[in-house]
């Protein structure tokens, strides 16, 4: 996290009341922030993340896509893994 701006507050942890002195985003709601034990506590108890599994057409590049983290509501505006991680950079 070196590269990330960090945002210092003076904030409280909802899950164990300890102080939160930075956090890797600026919170709009203080009210449900949690340290990072909790944070890691409660993804570890979440365990995996649930796939669904279709028959689906990436918009970009018209690729095929058997599995998201997610069910989609719509499926027009869907893209592939390579398409998406070509939009972040």
């Amino acid at each position: 996290m070196d590269d990330k701006k960090m945002y210092k507050g003076d904030w409280k942890c909802s899950g164990c009341s300890s102080d939160i002195k930075e956090l890797p985003f600026e919170p709009r709601d203080t009210g449900n922030l949690t340290c990072l034990d909790c944070f890691r506590k409660k993804k570890d108890a979440q365990g995996e993340r649930k796939m669904f599994s279709g028959d689906w057409k990436c918009k970009d590049c018209s690729g095929d896509i058997k599995e998201l983290p997610f069910e989609p509501r719509e499926t027009n505006n869907l893209v592939c893994r390579d398409c998406f991680k070509k939009s972040k950079t």
